[in-house]
């Protein structure tokens, strides 16, 4: 085997970086402590009269572990503890019962509480050690399966209910996927959907520590992390159509909207003799003027419309700055063009002009551009 691969079959081997913080570690040592101790208690309290030998069960100590170290697990909610715990340890008392084995009774206990949470949907990785102490201590009557496994489970997982919301972690945490009408994924602009995400899970065919919304959101957040980092290093005079044409006040409508067709654009900045932005003039100021309650004859009422009337007085309107839209959003030609993401994607926005630093027109961006510069931003490194 070359260097390299015993190398990196040697690193599989070491623990990966802790990435939470101190006071999350406190956090989970206090809850831990605290849970425990309280079951403990309760537990030695009910074990009176019920007179019971036992009463804490050893597996519950890495019960304590998911349920205040991985309150977001999958495998530390409430139903995994409980059920997990209790089928397993009736999979143990019975393998204890019949089968005089010990090791091959451990061993089937173990494979049967496994393949029973499975099939419950609680799998719980203490479930398996419930299992074979059952066979160990050789516990042959069900009703220890009530006391102290249910018992210690329900009260632990009290204790977590209590413990996770005081300190601002979610318990029980949503596992169950939310309905597509619901769920962010599935929005028309997501770059991924909720059929993505299960064609991959299902592709991928292992336990995931982790709850399926809580996926969804750290690929999105780490999506947004990536666009930040890429758009960041990027402004606005970096994507910008430069030279834009644009249009004055007086500027009639025929000659603005023939160069609207020539140029194939859909906007227009008005400007006044030192260049500096007005407002703008688009297409739909344009359709504005016209009667569209009766689609027929669009064409010719377009025409009529910029059609420059030869009398003194008009009835309509004959030059851009009467149909222009005088509140105009613009940028500085050094604005991050990540700060134009809310405009373009919820504010409505589909052409923004550029300023430079007097305030003088100096550029366009488009949604097209835009888009562009996302794709960029998104693609290989």
């Amino acid at each position: 085997m070359r260097l390299d691969a015993l190398l990196a079959h040697a690193r599989a081997w070491l623990p990966g970086r802790n990435t939470v913080d101190a006071r999350e570690r406190l956090r989970a040592v206090a809850g831990a402590g605290l849970g425990l101790l309280l079951t403990a208690l309760l537990s030695h309290w009910l074990a009176g009269p019920l007179h019971a030998g036992v009463w804490l069960i050893a597996p519950l100590g890495a019960s304590a572990v998911l349920v205040f170290a991985l309150p977001a697990s999958p495998l530390a909610q409430p139903w995994a503890v409980i059920g997990g715990n209790t089928l397993s340890a009736l999979v143990g008392i019975a393998a204890a019962n019949w089968i005089p084995d010990p090791a091959l009774a451990g061993a089937i206990a173990v494979a049967a509480a496994i393949g029973l949470m499975f099939f419950t949907r609680c799998l719980h990785p203490p479930g398996g050690a419930a299992a074979l102490l059952a066979v160990l201590t050789h516990t042959t009557h069900f009703s220890s399966a009530l006391f102290p496994v249910l018992a210690n489970s329900v009260l632990l997982v009290l204790a977590g209910v209590a413990y996770n919301t005081l300190t601002g972690r979610r318990y029980p945490h949503v596992q169950v996927a939310r309905p597509p009408a619901a769920n962010a994924l599935d929005a028309r602009d997501a770059r991924f959907s909720q059929a993505d995400l299960d064609a991959v899970l299902a592709r991928y065919n292992q336990v995931l520590d982790i709850s399926r919304d809580d996926l969804a959101s750290l690929i999105q957040q780490t999506e947004l992390e990536s666009y930040k980092r890429r758009l960041g290093t990027l402004h606005c005079a970096d994507i910008m159509s430069g030279a834009p044409v644009s249009v004055e006040f007086g500027t009639p409508l025929q000659e603005a909207w023939a160069l609207m067709h020539e140029r194939r654009i859909k906007a227009l900045p008005v400007i006044d003799r030192t260049r500096r932005v007005v407002g703008i003039v688009t297409q739909a100021d344009f359709l504005r003027q016209l009667d569209l309650q009766h689609h027929e004859g669009i064409a010719g009422k377009l025409r009529e419309l910029i059609r420059a009337t030869r009398t003194v007085m008009s009835d309509k309107p004959e030059v851009v700055g009467q149909i222009m839209t005088r509140q105009v959003r613009v940028a500085s030609a050094d604005r991050p063009v990540v700060d134009l993401v809310p405009l373009f994607s919820e504010g409505g926005h589909h052409h923004i002009p550029i300023i430079d630093a007097e305030k003088r027109l100096t550029g366009m961006i488009t949604q097209s551009d835009f888009v562009r510069a996302l794709y960029r931003a998104v693609g290989p490194a």
